[in-house]
């Protein structure tokens, strides 16, 4: 499992002490990958038009969000993955806490196969016992690095 190497190494992270609202929330998380030219403002605005039209489908686990839009979607010019930590909760939806999250990693493709795997990769790590609440307790890369050497020997 390099996900975490690979975000940690490429720069691609955030911590952040929270937002005022969700959509200043996914357009935090996007910026390492924006600032390296991955992907554009317009990808970044179809994730925020998706949600809206969709509701909050990015949430995928409790307090875990992967903001994305289509596969080869516009304003994409790699596969990639960025992590953003907040101390408080993002809210998506006030009627339902479940809905809430602190994790966010931003999934950019242009590749299918690509794509799929690290969704795959991501998903592993996620359900790996006690993955999130050390991803939750990280305060900075250091700190991602260790939650990836804890979980790279199982």
């Amino acid at each position: 499992m390099t996900i975490l190497k690979d975000i940690v190494v490429s720069n691609h992270y955030i911590f952040c002490e929270g937002f005022a609202d969700w959509t200043d929330a996914i357009q935090a998380a996007a910026e390492p990958l924006r600032a390296d030219g991955i992907i554009e403002d317009s990808y970044i605005r179809s994730i925020i038009e998706n949600v809206k039209e969709y509701g909050p489908y990015i949430i995928i686990a409790p307090e875990v969000a992967m903001p994305h839009s289509t596969l080869g979607g516009e304003g994409v010019h790699d596969t990639c993955l960025s992590f953003m930590k907040t101390e408080k909760p993002v809210v998506f939806d006030p009627e339902d806490p479940s809905k809430n999250a602190r994790l966010f990693f931003t999934l950019a493709a242009t590749d299918n196969e690509k794509h799929l795997s690290n969704m795959v990769a991501l998903a592993e790590f996620l359900l790996k016992d006690g993955a999130i609440e050390d991803l939750l307790k990280a305060q900075n890369a250091d700190d991602l690095m260790k939650v990836h050497w804890k979980y790279s020997e199982q």
